[in-house]
């Protein structure tokens, strides 16, 4: 490591095949304990007048925020595909490169969105809980705490981006017939024999489960909310491991409560890291800490992805994965 070599701030602490790298190759002080917030973020920058910032969603910068920044920054890297923590359009006003880290967790949200698909229609959190509790003292009858089957199911998928498409191909695994809601229409290739629905609320009605995969957008109005809850059949699924901001929480609290959801899988929640202990009370929801990415061999793609822009940028190259609207 050399006075030459890039210099960059991150807010967390990275996996050690990256934080190795970074000793290597560029000029950094140590990655913090604790992820770092906004301010103590913004303070590090003018302490270490950094050519690239590593952040995710725990410092999120607002158009207040980018303006603070100094002068040496030319670079925003997020260690993440969704870009709701940041204020894009201000960052490139000002002249900012920005880079996020897209396909490389493909693989591992899909999965994530699998797992929830199967442990909240299975009732993986209730049994899990009869067992460690010590509750578990007698066979349980054979109309007792019954699950739903989800091989041969509908499922229906909203965002059919690269995630989305993942999930539906594992879900062609367990013979599930796949719906789907997107901006656009697939190619026939990309559909893959999903069905195509152009308004979300002609499709609701045909899923036994449904599962969001679209980014979330500050400030924008929940897409799943109470109307749309409603439209789903009476013992449906609901699994969210794409953005909190997605859904109305309260409403969703209410259609669990009553029955008309069975369950519901949860990897993001409207408040994080302290999701609404209304929910999370609730013994018919699956909860994972926001950790769809968090495997081994993924975040330690993201973080590399995240160092080839920085490197790139150093280097006068085109960013591998630049963000440009």
């Amino acid at each position: 490591m050399t006075d030459a070599a890039p210099r960059l701030i991150r807010s967390v602490r990275l996996p050690d095949a990256v934080e190795a790298r970074i000793r290597s190759d560029f000029t950094a002080p140590p990655p913090p304990e604790n992820p770092l917030n906004t301010q103590s973020l913004l303070e590090l920058a003018h302490s270490y007048a950094p050519t690239a910032i590593i952040l995710t969603h725990t410092a999120p910068l607002r158009q207040a925020d980018i303006a603070r920044l100094p002068d040496s920054v030319r670079l925003v890297a997020t260690v993440s595909v969704g870009l709701d923590h940041l204020d894009v359009p201000a960052l490139l006003a000002r002249g900012l490169a920005v880079s996020n880290t897209p396909d490389v967790l493909t693989d591992c949200n899909a999965d994530m969105a699998m797992l929830h698909i199967l442990a909240a229609s299975r009732r993986a959190a209730e049994y899990f809980t009869l067992v460690k509790s010590g509750n578990w003292t007698r066979p349980l009858g054979m109309d007792e705490m019954l699950g739903r089957r989800v091989t041969g199911k509908r499922l229906g998928i909203v965002g059919m981006g690269r995630i989305g498409q993942a999930v539906a191909h594992r879900a062609r695994g367990f013979e599930m017939e796949v719906l789907y809601h997107n901006r656009r229409r697939l190619t026939p290739e990309e559909e893959a024999g999903a069905t195509y629905y152009d308004r979300l609320e002609d499709m609701l009605p045909q899923c036994d489960i449904l599962s969001l995969h679209m980014p979330g957008s500050a400030g924008a109005a929940p897409i799943i909310n109470a109307d749309t809850l409603a439209l789903l059949p009476r013992g449906s699924v609901l699994v969210n491991a794409a953005r909190g901001s997605l859904v109305d929480e309260n409403a969703l609290i209410d259609a669990l409560r009553s029955g008309h959801l069975a369950g519901a899988g949860l990897d993001v929640y409207s408040k994080e890291p302290n999701p609404n202990p209304e929910l999370t009370a609730l013994p018919n929801v699956f909860l994972t800490p926001h950790a769809g990415s968090a495997t081994v061999e993924t975040r330690t793609a993201m973080g590399m992805l995240a160092l080839d822009n920085v490197a790139a940028l150093a280097a006068g190259k085109p960013l591998p994965s630049a963000v440009t609207a």
